[in-house]
């Protein structure tokens, strides 16, 4: 079954794709992009843009900066998390600095959480 989305999105998300931050690139060149279980950047769910997403595992990760640890950002991310549990979806949050100063300790800890998620399948 294919996740629902908002084709007038697709466009932000390419320009998000081409514009990405420090932290995202790092975790894409460096990790993602040559993991074993294909993700993608940037992916359209519902109304939202989500930083990565791994369809095998249904597991969604995000970089959050700054703007997510104000009171509104933090709302936000609670109604969009509780929406895409809704499908099944598991969403990982790690902050800019996470990225920066703990790598392998994000790298392990997302491997983990997708072979937590793929138990019993042989895509690994």
């Amino acid at each position: 079954m294919s996740l629902p989305y908002r084709k007038e999105l697709i466009s932000r998300a390419k320009e998000l794709r081409k514009n990405a931050t420090r932290q995202e690139k790092h975790l894409w060149y460096d990790f993602l992009r040559n993991y074993p279980v294909r993700f993608q950047r940037q992916k359209t769910i519902e109304g939202f843009i989500v930083d990565f997403y791994c369809d095998a595992a249904k597991l969604v990760i995000e970089i959050d900066g700054s703007q997510h640890y104000t009171d509104q950002g933090l709302t936000y991310d609670n109604e969009r998390t509780a929406i895409l549990q809704q499908y099944g979806i598991k969403v990982i949050r790690f902050s800019n600095r996470d990225i920066d100063c703990r790598f392998r300790y994000v790298c392990d800890d997302i491997h983990q959480k997708i072979e937590t998620r793929l138990k019993g399948s042989d895509t690994l």
